[in-house]
């Protein structure tokens, strides 16, 4: 069965995700552009991601609990887990590694926490966007020790990249899967790195998010799409991925 996705998503609790990113309006874009699956992936938290699962499920969208980590080497790796009770317990871990430093709404933003309906909640005080404590190998393992799974974000940019950092994909970890951000060169970087490359939009704001055209086909009901898509990326137990256009 084929599902359009978009698995990179900034709400406004992302100090660079505009106000208007709340979980209810996301879903809701989402619904509008035609999406069956979406991941919620703050910047080194998921606390709105109660809040995104609720609203999912109230505008038909399959809901994946997710964040846009950045290690220690300042590299974008998107954390995907398979269930929201692990990403939360994820979420305390990732508590632990973050450098607490004291965020200024007035620069980067609010941080906000909403619940479902986009009620302001709380704020994360501490700023989101900067490096934790996480080695880039550390990373993988201790995703999948909650159900998850991790891979580059964006490699075809020059921010925060691990090609632009690094300049070449480590033998350690291995990954076999990397996002790139412009579909238009997802055979270019499948072909040359000779990995398994998944599309994305990054969004940041609600017009920046993917409209029906990404895809994965998995081999199961709706009600298993978000586990069969990690055990994809984890064990090749479902087809491949592949990345599509309407014609």
């Amino acid at each position: 069965m084929r599902y359009y996705y978009d698995l990179h998503i900034h709400s406004c609790l992302s100090p660079c995700g505009d106000n208007d990113m709340t979980p209810d309006s996301i879903a809701g874009m989402g619904e509008l552009n035609g999406l069956d699956i979406m991941a919620l992936t703050d910047h080194n938290t998921l606390k709105n991601c109660p809040a995104f699962f609720k609203a999912a499920y109230r505008h038909g969208i399959i809901p994946v609990a997710g964040t846009e980590l950045t290690t220690a080497e300042d590299i974008h790796a998107v954390c995907l887990f398979a269930t929201l009770s692990g990403a939360m317990e994820f979420e305390n871990l990732l508590e632990s590694k973050r450098i607490k430093i004291k965020n200024r709404p007035d620069i980067f933003g609010e941080q906000r926490i909403t619940d479902e309906n986009d009620n302001i909640t709380g704020y994360d005080d501490y700023l989101l966007i900067n490096a934790t404590s996480f080695s880039l190998e550390e990373v993988p393992q201790a995703v999948e020790k909650y159900g998850g799974v991790c891979f580059p974000a964006h490699i075809d940019r020059q921010s925060n990249g691990l090609l632009a950092v690094l300049g070449f994909f480590p033998e350690k970890p291995c990954f076999p899967f990397a996002e790139v951000h412009d579909g238009e060169k997802a055979a270019e970087y499948a072909e040359k790195y000779g990995k398994k490359i998944i599309t994305s939009s990054d969004a940041h704001y609600l017009w920046d998010i993917n409209e029906r055209g990404a895809y994965i086909e998995l081999d199961c009901g709706r009600e298993n799409a978000a586990q069969a898509l990690i055990n994809y990326c984890l064990l090749y137990t479902s087809p491949s991925p592949r990345d599509a256009h309407e014609s």
